[in-house]
């Protein structure tokens, strides 16, 4: 009988232990971790979050520093930590990682990026209803407490304010309306500049963009901060029944093309490459496949030697039912231009810092050295309501001599019926 109590003692104990709370609760993630538990913690964003620039990222970035202090401050616990940073991306993109990088891992605690990337200065409605998506399903679907941290670039300090940085505020009021904490690095990042603790220079002292491991240390106490202030306010999140922002983003798909079924002339399946400019654009970390249309294909000669001759490529169709569309592939110093057809149109759009609109999309990476994502919006004003005709024409150079290609992994889409078909 004695040995039988212990048993039930036994198994009701780890029940009470392995049991998540209904409610994303910072309250909750402290009790299980002093308990001792198996926690799950995801750092989502850009390259501020993986920290780019820092002398070792694993160990000197701001997510390094972060896991420190909750491994000192629950020695107990059993963490593990998972990157989800792509550096050069947004919350746009974010919205079609967040099944496969962050929810898959049934994380304890987020904290979440995008607010530089997504502009400081900008009151963008399209990518502040894709940003509060991202807010919202986490405490919804991951039923976790949320962190929202809000990094600054160097010319945002130096400005010692934050008037004008219309989405730091935005971002604070959803932060606001779902009870989410905020690590807040722009005032940090000034207040200290202004009491001599630091300097712009000290902070970024490789460019403006990216800081240097003082710099990741002054993030990650903004991001601790925030923590430490949700458990002692025992916050929990929540989300308020109307979303702030359209709600566009909460219906969207991630398909990918290689199951869209036979590939046009010239298109085969593939696989990402295993080295990039920099590590967290290695595609093969983000991308399950990839679909490539190449000028050239291999063929066997009359000595029964491999070469390489040139091929005629189709386009690549599919159909969408959605609001908004975006691919999400890879770039390489091989990739080509390629334009865009829906229902029949050329889809044309003006470059950031652009004067004039242009009918092309420009997948080569030559610039950045090496390969890296391939992101692209294509379209935020599709009628969600009628099936449209997408084409994928690639624009290979004629005049070199040279085998060109483009890489795409996935159609993006959101709002109305988010549905992808195979085209015709």
């Amino acid at each position: 009988m004695l040995n039988l109590t212990r048993c039930l003692i036994l198994a009701m104990t780890l029940f009470a232990i392995g049991a998540r709370a209904a409610t994303p609760s910072f309250e909750d993630f402290d009790r299980r971790a002093k308990a001792g538990e198996r926690l799950v913690v995801v750092f989502f964003g850009a390259s501020l979050t993986w920290s780019a620039n820092a002398t070792d990222p694993a160990n000197t970035s701001y997510r390094a520093r972060v896991a420190d202090y909750l491994e000192q401050a629950y020695p107990q616990a059993h963490f593990k930590f998972r990157d989800a940073a792509i550096g050069g991306t947004g919350s746009q993109l974010g919205v079609f990682r967040l099944d496969r990088d962050v929810l898959r891992y049934k994380p304890d605690l987020v904290f979440l990026d995008f607010s530089a990337n997504d502009d400081i200065y900008s009151d963008n409605p399209e990518s502040l209803a894709s940003y509060e998506s991202l807010v919202r399903r986490i405490i919804q679907q991951a039923k976790c407490p949320l962190v929202q941290v809000i990094f600054p670039f160097g010319w945002n300090t130096k400005q010692g304010n934050t008037d004008g940085m219309k989405r730091r505020d935005a971002h604070i009021a959803i932060a606001k309306a779902y009870n989410t904490m905020v690590g807040d690095a722009i005032v940090l990042s000034i207040e200290r500049v202004k009491n001599g603790e630091a300097t712009v220079e000290k902070i970024w002292p490789n460019d403006l963009v990216h800081p240097g491991d003082f710099g990741y240390q002054l993030f990650a106490d903004a991001a601790w901060a925030a923590f430490q202030q949700g458990v002692k306010e025992k916050a929990v999140c929540s989300a308020p029944e109307k979303m702030l922002y359209a709600d566009t983003y909460m219906k969207q798909a991630r398909v990918r093309i290689s199951t869209l079924g036979p590939l046009p002339e010239g298109w085969t399946s593939g696989v990402p490459n295993l080295t990039a400019a920099w590590h967290d654009a290695l595609m093969s970390r983000w991308l399950d496949d990839e679909v490539v249309a190449s000028n050239r294909k291999k063929v066997k000669g009359a000595d029964g030697k491999d070469k390489e001759e040139t091929q005629a490529v189709a386009r690549l169709k599919f159909n969408v039912k959605a609001k908004m569309l975006m691919l999400f592939g890879e770039e390489t110093p091989s990739s080509c231009k390629y334009r865009v057809w829906i229902d029949g149109k050329v889809v044309t759009y003006t470059p950031w810092g652009a004067k004039e609109p242009i009918d092309f999309f420009d997948a080569n990476a030559t610039k950045f050295g090496g390969n890296r994502h391939h992101t692209m919006v294509i379209k935020t004003d599709l009628d969600p309501a009628t099936e449209h005709l997408v084409e994928i024409e690639p624009m290979f150079d004629k005049e070199k001599d040279t085998k060109q290609e483009l890489r795409l992994e996935s159609v993006c889409v959101a709002g109305g019926d988010a549905m992808v078909s195979p085209g015709k």
